[in-house]
């Protein structure tokens, strides 16, 4: 069985994929917002990442980490890997403000707004130009 995202993953944007994770992109314009999922079958949590893998994704959240704040200048990252709804293992990477629908609370369960579309493509492709 090759790598697949489960649904609710698959149904997000695809901005890149680095050398473990593929980047995906969250449409909500109140919180920019990336996932980073391992591109590694059957891979529901840390525990089925090798040592060196797990390195690596560390790498890859600060990669992605400083790209997210260099556009998206915010208050306060959230790096959260959480997976109770989502049984594939994705790190969420959300920018905050203190001023945003939500704050100080979590974006679980958040105030949704979708970008225009050729404003959401233009924002993916600063991501990924600013992750190579």
């Amino acid at each position: 069985m090759a790598f697949q995202l489960v649904p609710a993953l698959a149904a997000k944007d695809y901005v890149m994929d680095l050398k473990l994770c593929r980047v995906l992109f969250e449409d909500n314009k109140y919180y920019p917002w990336i996932f980073l999922v391992p591109m590694k079958e059957n891979t529901k949590n840390m525990t089925n990442l090798t040592m060196e893998e797990r390195f690596q994704l560390m790498r890859e959240i600060a990669l992605a980490e400083k790209v997210m704040f260099k556009l998206f200048p915010c208050e306060q990252d959230n790096v959260a890997m959480i997976g109770n709804m989502t049984p594939q293992l994705h790190v969420h990477i959300v920018c905050r403000q203190k001023d945003d629908p939500d704050w100080p609370g979590t974006v679980w369960n958040s105030a949704t707004a979708k970008y225009e579309p050729t404003q959401k493509q233009a924002i993916i492709a600063q991501i990924a130009t600013e992750m190579r």
